[in-house]
C-alpha cells in the first residue's frame, strides 16, 4: 500500500515538472510548480523528514511561486501569437525531456534504487538543531539548497528568454 502510494507521488511529481516545463503560460507553470512543490513536500514528509517537508512547502510552494507571481505580474503581457511562438521553441528544446526522465527511471528500477532510498526509522528526539540539521538531516539540507538554485537558475533562464524575445 505505502509502496503504492510512492509510486503515485513519484508519476504526480514528474507530472507535474513536465506541466511547469512544457506549459505555455508562465502564470500555469508557476501553479504547476507550486503543486509540483505540495507533492515534493509530501514525499519529504514520507520519509519522516517534517522539517524539511514544511522548510519545502512554506518557502518552495509558497515563497518562491508569490515570487514569481509577482515577477509575471510586472511583465508585458504577450500576445497570442508570441504566446505561440515560445511554446513551440520551448516544446522543441525540451522534446526529449520526458524520454530522458523515462531513462533514468528505468536505469533507477533496474539498479534497485529503492533498496538505497528505504524510509529510515525516526531519529531520536534532539533539542539541539545544529545537530539535527547537520548530523542527521544532511541530505535533506542538501536538496534544499539544490531546489533553491534550481529556483534561482530557473528564474535566470526565463529572464533571460523575455531579454531574447524583446529583441
Amino acid at each position: 500500500m505505502n509502496m503504492n502510494i510512492d509510486v503515485m507521488l513519484l508519476v504526480l511529481i514528474i507530472l507535474g515538472a513536465l506541466w511547469t516545463v512544457m506549459g505555455r503560460s508562465l502564470l500555469k507553470a508557476t501553479i504547476a510548480l507550486a503543486v509540483t512543490s505540495a507533492l515534493v513536500s509530501l514525499v519529504i514528509f514520507r520519509l519522516n523528514s517534517p522539517l524539511a517537508a514544511v522548510f519545502e512547502l512554506s518557502v518552495c510552494a509558497g515563497l518562491i511561486t508569490a515570487i514569481f507571481v509577482s515577477a509575471i505580474s510586472m511583465m508585458r503581457p504577450l500576445t497570442h501569437q508570441e504566446v505561440l511562438a515560445i511554446s513551440k521553441a520551448r516544446v522543441k528544446r525540451y522534446r526529449y525531456l520526458p524520454v530522458v526522465l523515462v531513462i533514468i527511471g528505468i536505469a533507477l528500477i533496474l539498479m534497485k534504487a529503492r533498496q538505497d532510498f528505504m524510509i529510515m526509522p525516526p531519529p531520536p528526539f534532539s533539542t539541539d538543531v545544529r545537530s539535527l540539521l547537520w548530523n542527521l538531516r544532511r541530505l535533506d539540507l542538501i536538496g534544499q539548497v539544490v531546489i533553491l538554485i534550481a529556483g534561482a537558475l530557473g528564474i535566470v533562464i526565463l529572464f533571460e528568454e523575455k531579454k531574447q524575445n524583446d529583441k
